[in-house]
């Protein structure tokens, strides 16, 4: 299970040194494990890249029977230990939720489920989308909280609402407007979005570009920022404008570092859905959680 659990850290984050930070392992002993996994194979499942590593064929092969295999015994370890305790006993529930989504107001169906399940403790994890759907799938984490459905078949894709996009500019734009009927008056403007992700045709990267021209931002100027808090930074310096979900920018508007502007043809949100592994173990607190999240949605994505 340690060099299976190493050898999927590794494909994950794309090197060594990572992985080993991220297990809390010596760098060697973390070598040590795939050399005996590669030993025990007969394949190499690794290969350099610069200063990362990528997959062979082999490696490649091996990951979703890997991540399948993890899963299982996760998943039975959490069989038999919600099985063998005493109701009062304190039960761990793993959740792994896109960090926009991880503001105040998701403490609020947290506090409503804690009110429920006094005895559990919660182990949060906040992580991009794709990287949300890698911990469920891996069974790291029962449940997850991302944007737009995942299309691997191995994951279930619940809908639970849509939040808000926003058009947000720097609090000295000279757009003073609060509204507008159209994009047009932002024509020009360098636009900061997402990378498309690979694999993904519905993806944040994506819908920026699909949204602009729809509203009449012909051949926009999209510079791609891999992070939210940088495209909140780099907004607020002026060097550019945004859509941003409601979540990641509540506190910016509140202190009048950011201003979003209403657009009128601009009908723009993220589709959230609550993940899980088809056919994989639901512990009672999943299913809870997620009752309590489809009850809080309305008001979290308001």
């Amino acid at each position: 299970m340690e060099e299976l659990e190493t050898f999927v850290c590794i494909a994950r984050l794309g090197g060594f040194t990572e992985a080993s930070r991220r297990l809390d392992r010596s760098q060697p002993a973390i070598s040590r494990r795939i050399k005996e996994l590669e030993r025990s194979l007969g394949s190499a499942l690794f290969e350099r890249a610069g200063r990362r590593v990528v997959l062979t064929e082999a490696g490649r092969a091996l990951l979703p029977y890997a991540e399948a295999a993890l899963a299982a015994i996760r998943d039975g370890e959490r069989a038999v230990r919600d099985l063998s305790r005493e109701p009062a006993e304190a039960r761990a529930l793993s959740l792994a939720i896109v960090g926009t989504l991880a503001d105040s107001h998701i403490v609020r169906a947290l506090r409503a489920f804690e009110a429920e399940f006094p005895e559990a403790a919660v182990d949060l994890r906040t992580a991009t989308s794709r990287e949300v759907s890698a911990l469920v799938r891996g069974g790291e984490a029962s449940l997850g909280l991302r944007y737009f459905p995942d299309a691997d078949p191995k994951l279930e894709s619940i809908p639970l609402g849509v939040e808000k996009l926003l058009v947000v500019v720097a609090a000295a734009h000279p757009v003073t407007a609060r509204g507008l009927p159209d994009l047009r008056a932002l024509r020009g403007e360098r636009w900061l979005g997402f990378p498309p992700e690979r694999g993904q045709s519905d993806s944040f990267g994506h819908l920026l570009g699909r949204l602009l021209a729809a509203s009449g931002a012909a051949d926009p100027a999209i510079t791609r920022v891999d992070s939210l808090t940088a495209q909140r930074r780099l907004v607020e310096a002026g060097l550019g404008v945004a859509l941003m979900p409601v979540s990641s920018v509540r506190e910016e508007l509140r202190i009048g570092s950011l201003r979003a502007i209403e657009v009128d043809d601009l009908d723009a949100g993220l589709p959230v859905v609550a993940v899980r592994r088809r056919r994989g173990y639901e512990s009672r607190l999943a299913a809870a959680f997620l009752d309590t999240l489809k009850d809080h949605m309305p008001e979290l994505l308001g």
